[in-house]
């Protein structure tokens, strides 16, 4: 490792130990880099600053962040939930596969681990200690389906990660319809092997009329990822114009079909948007300044250099990288992370011959499984927080979840036309 690279992420993980917020900590890192590199100064840090937020296909985080929190509370969410319960609620452990199933039909609607995490457990975990089940094993599933969102269109991960590394977001988006599916399959076997002891109160059957009638009730949420699929399918509008008719539609529908939104929760809707917005999207602008230092003091050559021992072998390749991103994982929220390694590893991946996109749906998986370690872990702390437990509670009761899922990424690895045979049948490609 050559002194550029010791100054990048020794000054990175310091100012990080200190506690400084990690958009921060990247404007501090590249200014350690451009004193080291003899580039200082402050036009450099203002102009990538700028340039980071200046990008039109980030506009679609934006619209995707405020879709989500106008169905959380327009009232889709709920219907969702009611939806599920009415599917399988009365099946043995039925809450556990009402937290998956809703998890797969919140990822096509949100696209945010953290915003379908907080949702579901702020309406289930109660449902679900009330029938009996313990309340840090319900926590610890609804974390654990909660990575689901960011690996299923639409996806503001794939997103950002398109954007950093220059790769097709619709075809992104199309490379985790397969891999989620099989997720919630995992998930699902996963949670019948833990709860087979236990003596849970069980919903009563619904009859086909009351199934029926959820199923009208949730209708409108099953129509938004179909409308989007098909247009990006199709052609017919880019992801950033989907995330905007995605906003559009959850409005119109708390609006005008369910009657939940009014004047004084839309502006609350807004407001708590624009946060989390503003978080991302300065986060993605601090990060353009380190990536433009990475490319001038050319880092990812010097990593190549050292994974030149497999670079010949896209198998040894794939698990080295997913090794780095497990272990950065556990220091690092995904967000910094998919904006800090992109820039490093996407030209190791085209010069090993590795299909940008596959990289990229495993690149992301692999981030939102981090999620779930500590200490930054975000998707435990939220579960936590919702489910009123501790994180020692949860901790203990997500790892075999977490096991599941690095067994899926390990599938994933060895076969990666589980990914790339489906994505290209979706794309047309």
């Amino acid at each position: 490792m050559t002194m550029t690279m010791l100054v990048f992420l020794v000054s990175l993980l310091a100012v990080m130990a200190m506690g400084i917020p990690i958009a921060f900590a990247l404007l501090m890192s590249g200014v350690a880099l451009l004193m080291h590199l003899n580039l200082f100064d402050t036009q450099i840090l203002a102009s990538n600053l700028v340039d980071g937020a200046d990008n039109f296909p980030l506009m679609a985080i934006a619209f995707f962040i405020l879709a989500g929190e106008l169905m959380n509370a327009g009232g889709i969410s709920k219907r969702i939930i009611a939806f599920a319960i009415a599917l399988v609620g009365h099946v043995r452990g039925g809450l556990g596969y009402v937290a998956i199933l809703a998890s797969l039909i919140f990822s096509g609607l949100s696209g945010s681990a953290v915003a379908d995490t907080a949702a579901l457990g702020a309406i289930l975990i109660p449902i679900m200690v009330e029938a009996g089940y313990d309340r840090a094993k319900s926590a610890a599933l609804i974390a654990s389906a909660g990575i689901i969102a960011p690996i299923m269109p639409l996806s503001v991960p794939m997103i950002i990660f398109g954007v950093t590394g220059n790769v097709s977001i619709p075809k992104l988006f199309m490379s985790g319809v397969v891999p989620s599916l099989l997720l919630c399959i995992f998930l699902a076997a996963t949670w019948a092997w833990i709860c087979r002891k236990e003596q849970f109160k069980v919903q009563p059957r619904k009859s086909l009329a009351e199934l029926m009638q959820a199923a009208r009730g949730a209708v409108w949420a099953f129509i938004l990822p179909l409308i989007i699929i098909v247009g990006l399918r199709g052609g017919i509008f880019t992801p950033t114009e989907a995330a905007s008719i995605a906003a559009f539609y959850a409005l119109f529908v708390g609006v005008v079909i369910y009657r939940e939104l009014n004047w004084g929760n839309i502006t609350e809707v807004l407001v708590a948007a624009a946060k989390t917005t503003s978080v991302v999207m300065f986060l993605a602008a601090a990060a353009m300044v380190s990536s433009w230092l990475i490319a001038v003091a050319n880092i990812p050559a010097q990593l190549g250099e050292l994974l030149a021992p497999v670079l010949d072998n896209k198998l040894l390749l794939m698990i080295a990288i997913n090794l780095i991103v497990l272990l950065v994982g556990t220091a690092m929220d995904a967000t910094p992370t998919i904006l800090i390694l992109t820039p490093v590893m996407m030209p190791i991946i085209l010069k090993a011959g590795i299909d940008p996109v596959y990289f990229g749906f495993m690149f992301v998986f692999n981030n939102m499984i981090g999620l779930l370690t500590p200490p930054v872990g975000t998707v435990l702390n939220v579960a936590a927080g919702v489910g009123k437990v501790t994180m020692d509670q949860i901790m203990r009761n997500v790892w075999p979840y977490m096991w599941i899922e690095i067994l899926l990424l390990i599938l994933l690895t060895f076969f990666p036309d589980i990914v790339i045979v489906p994505m290209r049948i979706l794309t047309g490609s």
